[in-house]
């Protein structure tokens, strides 16, 4: 079967790095896929397999039956938002929707499982089960894609008994995939801060109260609550991106906006971190003269991989690609609404090289002049599709 399965992916390569082109030059942002999901669309009725638009706005919803289709469901999963990025790339599937970019690698994972899918459609008599495929919007946007598929009920009927998805990785050479089980990527909490002083002239303080001044004292603070405050060997990050005020160098201004972001790995130190946060801004802004309005959305959860479920799926990654392609990835502090499908079952989320050679296409994914070397569709397209196998049959 490895040998069927790699002979497939070798031979439907082209189309699959033709929907990558096409979906990569035609990038939409997140919740405002209908395009590519028509494209999606489009690409399943082809291969005639079963599918639904328009669930919970733009996310596709494909099946593919084996034999004993009611025997037992995996889902794979792969997101369609593109970024709000001006493309650097110099390449013919550059994207034409100026200031969009597929820098996250989506297109990718939309063009594997289209591979994927056609495969498992080819083979569909040598497996039992079926296999639920998900195209997700809005993975780049709180509240995430997924949180709304599952509430339109994408993990029922059939219900899935695991999930997988893989993502792009620039720091792993293509022809080479990486696993880590358990806790893999962090909570992502969007902070808001709105700190409202007294304006005045810039050589009168004394008759202001100066939110800018005031901010730095609650940026400087912050860094301190987390550090004493949050357990060492649980990793938590706090980042401030924007600071706006003012107008002029000898005005003091009104009102400050300080934007940031939280990660963290532990739920229960996550929601005293949301405490810690608004009271320490509060009490700190009070002290000066100032208020302070405090607003953390809560964004992804941390994103857990099922140890069982992810050794598993490690073991076929080494069967199909061989020992030396496959890694044991470190924790990292990004996050991932893959988090809110393994809340509800078992999954991995495992990652793809996209590197060539370690020395092409080196950009990190967000930046402007991120591509992969288009090899790794290969290694996408096989190793999920054996994967898939082997968890129908697991």
């Amino acid at each position: 079967m490895i040998d069927i399965i790699r002979k497939k992916a070798e031979e439907y390569f082209p189309d699959v790095q033709a929907i990558r082109h096409h979906i990569h030059a035609h990038p939409e942002l997140s919740f405002e896929e209908h395009d590519t999901a028509a494209f999606i669309s489009g690409k399943l009725a082809e291969y005639g397999i079963e599918h639904e638009t328009g669930v919970a706005g733009t996310g596709v919803i494909g099946i593919i039956k084996g034999k004993n289709p009611d025997k037992k469901c995996i889902a794979l999963r792969a997101d369609m938002d593109a970024l709000p990025i001006k493309e650097e790339n110099d390449v013919p599937y550059k994207s034409k929707n100026d200031g969009v970019m597929h820098a996250c690698g989506h297109d990718v994972h939309s063009s594997c499982l289209l591979g994927i899918a056609r495969i498992l459609n080819d083979l569909k008599d040598e497996w039992e089960g079926s296999v639920k495929l998900i195209f997700q919007q809005g993975e780049e946007k709180l509240p995430g894609g997924a949180s709304l598929l599952i509430k339109a009920g994408v993990l029922e009927n059939p219900k899935p008994e695991a999930i997988f998805a893989l993502h792009v990785y620039p720091h792993l050479p293509s022809g080479v995939v990486g696993f880590r089980g358990g806790q893999y990527m962090a909570s992502t909490d969007e902070i808001y801060i709105t700190i409202k002083g007294k304006g005045g002239h810039a050589a009168l303080p004394h008759k202001s109260v100066d939110p800018i001044a005031i901010a730095a004292q609650v940026i400087t603070g912050l860094q301190q609550v987390v550090a004493r405050k949050a357990n060492p060997v649980s990793p938590t990050v706090l980042t401030f991106g924007k600071i706006e005020a003012g107008f002029a160098t000898n005005v003091i201004p009104d009102e400050l906006e300080l934007w940031g972001t939280l990660r963290c790995m532990d739920e229960e130190w996550r929601a005293e971190a949301h405490r810690l946060i608004k009271e320490f801004t509060t009490q700190t802004c009070e002290a000066y003269g100032a208020t302070a309005e405090v607003n953390i959305p809560k964004g992804h959860a941390s994103l857990y991989n099922d140890p069982e479920v992810t050794a598993k799926a490690q073991n076929w990654a080494t069967e199909f690609l061989g020992d030396e392609n496959v890694k044991t990835l470190d924790i990292r502090m990004t996050g991932e609404d893959f988090s809110f499908y393994t809340q509800h079952m078992p999954g991995c989320f495992y990652r793809l090289g996209t590197n060539k050679n370690n020395e092409e296409f080196t950009a990190s994914v967000h930046n402007a002049k991120f591509n992969i070397d288009e090899d790794a569709l290969k290694t996408g397209v096989g190793t999920m599709t054996w994967i898939a196998i082997n968890a129908l049959q697991s």
